[in-house]
């Protein structure tokens, strides 16, 4: 982990913009999305904006909805709560979907911070544009995906990750070339 975020750093140290900068880090599930941003937010003072904070509400998941590749993330929300707020310096809050209680709860409190990362499957979705600073793809084998999942979530949710979310993503990688335009790849 040590050397991939050196790495990430060091790709983003030479791009990066004046002011406040974006790093996306966009992935299967289970690849290591979520630790790597821990690692850089805490290795560059930055701030975390997670993607599973954003998990569509049962109003909007409708079979139409559900079909579109990345259509199970409420992307309308992250574009009007997040984007415009990225490269502000300024802290800024966003509500936050728990999935647990599948309402929201507590809002999401951002800091101002030199680099802001937004991490999580559909980061990187089209329809939100080349947003950041630099883009990073997380991989993963199947077999290490299903060891990782059943260790952090139980046996009992693997078959749920495997009939649904694992198809969603698949989905979503399929049809928008995400691994193929990141910036580096994990």
């Amino acid at each position: 982990m040590k050397n991939a975020v050196t790495g990430i750093i060091t790709a983003y140290e030479e791009l990066k913009p004046a002011g406040a900068g974006v790093i996306a880090i966009d992935g299967r599930a289970a690849s290591g999305k979520t630790t790597l941003a821990a690692a850089l937010a805490a290795e560059t003072g930055g701030a975390v904006v997670h993607m599973d904070d954003f998990f569509l509400p049962a109003e909007l998941r409708t079979p139409q909805r559900l079909a579109a590749p990345g259509g199970n993330v409420h992307a309308e929300r992250f574009a009007e709560e997040v984007l415009p707020f990225l490269r502000q310096g300024r802290p800024f809050c966003y509500r936050r979907f728990d999935c647990h209680v599948m309402d929201y709860g507590a809002p999401a409190e951002i800091p101002a911070a030199p680099v802001i990362i937004v991490e999580g499957a559909y980061s990187l979705h089209p329809q939100f544009g080349r947003y950041a600073d630099l883009t990073v793809f997380c991989d993963i084998t199947p077999q290490e995906q299903q060891r990782r999942i059943t260790r952090r979530n139980g046996e009992a949710v693997w078959p749920m990750f495997r009939d649904r979310w694992i198809p969603f993503e698949e989905a979503y990688f399929s049809v928008y070339p995400i691994r193929q335009t990141a910036d580096l790849i994990l």
